[in-house]
C-alpha cells in the first residue's frame, strides 16, 4: 500500500463505493431505491466497478499497468454477480469481455508456472553454486531464469514456508565465527510457538461447532488454519537457521520468513551504535514480550532492495538491528565507519 494519508482515504472511498453498490443491489431496502428504468442506475453501477474502483485502487496500492486491467475486468464480472441478472442484462456483452481477459490472464499465469517447473534444474544447479541458505539463493536463481512476476514471487515464498516447515528438521544453526543470531536473547519462538498452541486449540473448538453451521465455512477456516500453523513452524525454523552472517563481502540479515536483506558490504555508508532508526527504517528486532529497542542503525549510501512477506520488495535505506552479540557485530563491521 503507498504510504500516504491520500493511499487511506482512497481505499476508504474504494470500500464506500463497493458498500453502497452492495446495498443498492442486495439489501433489503433495493425495491425502494431501484427505479423502474435501471439502465442508468446500471450503467453508472459499471462505471463504479470498472472505472472508480481500479483507479481508487492505484492511488491506494503500488500497481502495474497489467494489474489494473485485470482489475478492470474483474471490475465487470464482479458487477455482474452484484448486480441481478434482470438489470444486468443489457450489458451481458461487458461481462463476456471481463471473463474473456481474465482467462487470458489466467492462461498467462500457467504459462509462466509451466516455465518455472521447466526451469527447476537450471535453478537447482545456480542455487548449488552460490554459498548461503536457500533463504538467499532461491530468489536470485529463479530470476537469473525467469522474468520476475508476483505470482512467481507468492509461488517462491509458499515453497519457502513448506521447505523449512517440513525439510529442515536434521539441518542444525550454522556455527560460522561471522554469525549473529537475533532471537536467542528474546522469547520470538516462544511467542510464536503460543500462536500455534492457540490456533490449535481454536481450531478444535470452533471447526467442529462451525460445521454444523456451515460445513464450507468450517473446512475453509480448516484449511487457513491448518496453513497458519505450517507457515509459522517454517518461520521458527528460519529464523533458526538464518542468523546475520557478514561474509563474501555481504551482509545478510533476516527475521523469520517475513523480511530479508542482502546487501554488498561496500554499499554500507555507517554504522551507527544508540542511533534512532527513521520512521521508514526496516527493523529486524526480534519479537518479545516488552517491546524491544534497537541497538544500531546501518545506513546505505544508495536505496537496497529487502523482500518481505509473500516475495513483496521493498526498497530502504536504512535498517535497524538488534542481535544477541552486540560486540561481535561492532568486530565484524569494524571497517566500515
Amino acid at each position: 500500500m503507498r504510504q500516504t494519508n491520500y493511499a487511506k482515504w482512497a481505499f476508504a472511498l474504494l470500500l464506500l463505493v463497493l458498500f453502497s453498490n452492495f446495498l443498492v443491489y442486495r439489501s433489503p431496502f433495493s425495491a425502494a431505491v431501484v427505479p423502474d428504468d435501471t439502465f442508468w442506475l446500471v450503467a453508472g453501477s459499471l462505471v463504479d466497478f470498472a472505472i472508480v474502483a481500479p483507479l481508487l485502487l492505484l492511488a491506494s496500492f503500488r500497481l502495474n499497468a497489467k494489474q489494473l486491467a485485470a482489475f478492470i475486468a474483474a471490475g465487470l464480472i464482479a458487477a455482474r454477480f452484484i448486480i441481478p441478472s434482470l438489470y444486468f442484462e443489457p450489458f451481458a456483452l461487458l461481462f463476456y469481455f471481463g471473463a474473456a481477459f481474465e482467462v487470458l490472464v489466467l492462461a498467462a499465469e500457467l504459462a509462466l508456472l509451466a516455465l518455472l517447473l521447466i526451469q527447476i534444474p537450471r535453478i537447482r544447479r545456480d542455487m548449488a553454486k552460490e554459498t548461503g541458505s536457500p533463504l538467499f539463493t532461491l530468489f536470485p536463481a529463479v530470476y537469473r531464469n525467469i522474468k520476475p512476476n508476483p505470482l512467481i514471487n507468492i509461488i517462491l515464498s509458499e515453497a519457502l514456508a513448506f521447505y523449512y516447515a517440513f525439510f529442515t528438521w536434521k539441518k542444525r544453526p550454522t556455527d560460522d565465527p561471522r554469525a549473529i543470531t537475533l532471537h536467542k536473547n528474546t522469547s520470538s519462538i516462544a511467542f510464536t510457538l503460543m500462536l500455534i498452541h492457540a490456533i490449535i486449540i481454536e481450531t478444535i473448538g470452533i471447526h467442529w461447532w462451525l460445521h454444523d453451521k456451515s460445513a464450507l465455512l468450517s473446512i475453509i477456516l480448516l484449511v487457513l488454519n491448518v496453513y497458519s500453523v505450517i507457515y509459522f513452524i517454517g518461520d521458527i525454523q528460519a529464523t533458526r537457521l538464518n542468523p546475520l552472517t557478514v561474509k563474501n563481502g555481504k551482509l545478510n540479515v533476516s527475521l523469520g520468513l517475513n523480511k530479508r536483506i542482502s546487501v554488498p558490504l561496500d554499499s554500507i555508508e555507517s554504522v551507527r551504535w544508540g542511533a534512532e532508526p527513521e520512521a521508514d527504517a526496516l527493523e529486524f528486532v526480534a519479537k518479545d514480550f516488552e517491546e524491544p529497542e534497537p541497538e544500531v542503525v546501518i545506513d546505505f549510501k544508495l536505496p537496497q532492495q529487502a523482500v518481505l512477506f509473500f516475495g513483496k520488495t521493498r526498497t530502504v535505506s536504512q535498517i535497524a538491528l538488534k542481535v544477541d552479540n552486540p560486540e561481535k557485530l561492532k568486530q565484524l563491521l569494524s571497517s566500515i565507519k
